[in-house]
């Protein structure tokens, strides 16, 4: 049996985060968070997840500047984001006029349907849903 995937959870609010961070815990990844784009950076740096979910509204730095990081860096250009946040219309507009960065590989609506993320996520780190029933 393979090592579970990380997914590294980037939110502020501690309850959404509990609630991600458990929610992924109970579908067999091992799930770990930080509370700001600063952090998250530097975790993804140090941890190199399979994934992230990021929120853009958060203190310090935010979700924008983090994806930017991420995305400028050779250690972590590559991994997977996943934006979870309350604006997404207006952020999808927001990033399309910033032609430095690329989008990133989804978005959800906050609070995101458990399963059509945990979908995503398993698309995007390579598993194969064949306990889904057929």
């Amino acid at each position: 049996m393979s090592d579970p995937k990380k997914i590294l959870v980037v939110e502020d609010d501690p309850d959404e985060a509990a609630y991600l961070v458990t929610l992924l815990r109970d579908h067999g990844f091992h799930a770990f968070s930080a509370a700001n784009g600063r952090e998250g950076f530097l975790r993804a740096k140090a941890e190199h997840p399979d994934l992230i979910t990021l929120d853009i509204s958060m203190p310090e730095e935010s979700g924008v500047r983090m994806l930017r990081d991420l995305q400028s860096d050779p250690d972590t250009s590559q991994i997977p984001v996943i934006i979870i946040t309350g604006i997404v219309h207006d952020l999808k507009r927001f990033l399309e006029t910033r032609k430095q960065l690329r989008p990133p590989q989804g978005y959800f609506d906050k609070p995101p349907d458990p399963d059509q993320l945990l979908a995503r996520i398993r698309e995007l780190v390579g598993i194969k849903e064949e306990s889904a029933g057929a």
